[in-house]
C-alpha cells in the first residue's frame, strides 16, 4: 500500500483535474471489480462482490483531488498571478515549486529578498493576491507561450521517507485513503462492497454530493487524512490526534455529526482486534462525510482517518504505522458490513 501511496501522491491532480488519479485507479483495480464506472462529474465508482450478498453494500469512499493553485493573470514582466484551490495558508507557499498546466511546467512562488525589504515587510508573510510566480519568463508574451489564465498547478512531487517509519509528500491528503480503498477492492471481502473514489472535496466536497445521489447509500465510510496537532507550542487539549497513534475516529468535526452506533462498533473491533486508534478531540476540520449524511435520504456515516501534520502543503508528514492502522480498521468495517 506504502508503494501505491507513493505512485499517487506523484500525479497531478486538484480539484476539477483528478483524470490523471483517477487513470492510475482504474489501472490499479480493474481485473478486480464486477462493475467499474465514471459518471458526469468524474466521480469513479467500483462494485466489489464478496463471499456473501448484501442487499445494501457499504459505501467506503475517498477523494481523489488535491490542494492547488489558478493562473489570475500574467504580468508584463512575465509573472503569473494566482489563487489557491482549496485551503491553503499563504505561509505555507512562499518559495515552494510547483508544476502547472498539462505540460507539467515548472514555477517557483518568487518573494523578495530579505536585503532588499522595508523593514515594515521583514517577517510579514504576504497575502495571496500578492504572491506571484516565476517561471523563467520576461515578458507577457514568452510566458504566454508556455501558460494561460485558467490553467491550474500543485506543488512538486517530492515524496520520502524520513526519520523512524516516517513519510513527507504532497497531497497525503487524501491519496493515502485511495491507496486503501485499491487495497481493498484487490483483497476478497466478505459481504459485497461499493467504493468511491471522489472529485472536488478540496473546495466544498462537490463530488460526494452527486455521489450521495446516485449510491444512496445506507452507510459510508470515508478514509480521509485529518489534521495532526501534536506540535511544540500546541496544548494536548487543543492537538485533535498524534502522529504515530493509530487511526483516528471523529465524534464530530465542522462539517458532520457521526453516527455513534458506527463510532461504537469502530472502537470496538479497534479493540478486539489490536488495532491502534485514537478518538479526535476537537471540532474541527471535514471531509466528505457530510456530503453523504446531508445528501440524497442522508446515510450513516464514520470517518477513519490517518493524522497529518502540515496538511494542505507541499509536505505533508505522516507515519506509515498510522496508514496501516486505517487500513487494517476499514478492513475490519467492511468485514462486519452486516452487523453495521
Amino acid at each position: 500500500m506504502l508503494k501505491l501511496t507513493e505512485k499517487l501522491c506523484g500525479l497531478y491532480g486538484p480539484s476539477g483535474l483528478e483524470d490523471e488519479v483517477r487513470d492510475a485507479i482504474i489501472g490499479e483495480i480493474k481485473p478486480y471489480c464486477e462493475e467499474l464506472y465514471t459518471d458526469k462529474v468524474g466521480n469513479l465508482f467500483a462494485f466489489k462482490k464478496g463471499k456473501k450478498h448484501a442487499d445494501k453494500p457499504v459505501l467506503f469512499a475517498a477523494h481523489m483531488d488535491e490542494v492547488g493553485f489558478m493562473l489570475q493573470y500574467i504580468s508584463d514582466d512575465g509573472y503569473l498571478y494566482f489563487d489557491t484551490i482549496g485551503g491553503i495558508d499563504s505561509s505555507v507557499i512562499g518559495g515552494r515549486r510547483m508544476v502547472i498546466g498539462e505540460n507539467r511546467l515548472l514555477g517557483v512562488v518568487a518573494s523578495k529578498a530579505v536585503h532588499l525589504q522595508k523593514a515594515s515587510e521583514r517577517g510579514v508573510c504576504l497575502p495571496v493576491d500578492e504572491m506571484y510566480i516565476d517561471i523563467g519568463c520576461i515578458t507577457k508574451e514568452e510566458a504566454k507561450k508556455y501558460v494561460s489564465v485558467g490553467d491550474c498547478g500543485v506543488f512538486v512531487p517530492n515524496f520520502e521517507k524520513f526519520g523512524d517509519g516516517f513519510i513527507k509528500s504532497k497531497a497525503i491528503d487524501d491519496r493515502f485513503g485511495c491507496a486503501v480503498l485499491c487495497t481493498m477492492i484487490k483483497e476478497e471481502r466478505e459481504y459485497d462492497t461499493v467504493f468511491a473514489f471522489t472529485v472536488c472535496e478540496e473546495v466544498g466536497c462537490r463530488g460526494a454530493v452527486s455521489a450521495s445521489f446516485a449510491l444512496r447509500p445506507s452507510v459510508a465510510v470515508v478514509i480521509e487524512g485529518t489534521t495532526a496537532g501534536d506540535l511544540p507550542g500546541v496544548s494536548e487539549a487543543r492537538r485533535a490526534c498524534a502522529v504515530g497513534e493509530g487511526a483516528v475516529l471523529s465524534v464530530m468535526d465542522g462539517g458532520t455529526v457521526y453516527d455513534r452506533e458506527l463510532f461504537d462498533k469502530a472502537v470496538s473491533l479497534a479493540k478486539a482486534n489490536g488495532v491502534k486508534y485514537q478518538v479526535k478531540n476537537t471540532v474541527t476540520g471535514g471531509n466528505d462525510s457530510r456530503s453523504f449524511q446531508t445528501g440524497a435520504e442522508g446515510a450513516r456515516v464514520m470517518a477513519i482517518s490517518a493524522p497529518v501534520r502540515y496538511i494542505h502543503s507541499a509536505s505533508n508528514v505522516a507515519k506509515e504505522s498510522d496508514l496501516t492502522e486505517v487500513l487494517n480498521l476499514a478492513r475490519l468495517v467492511a468485514d462486519n458490513g452486516k452487523e453495521l
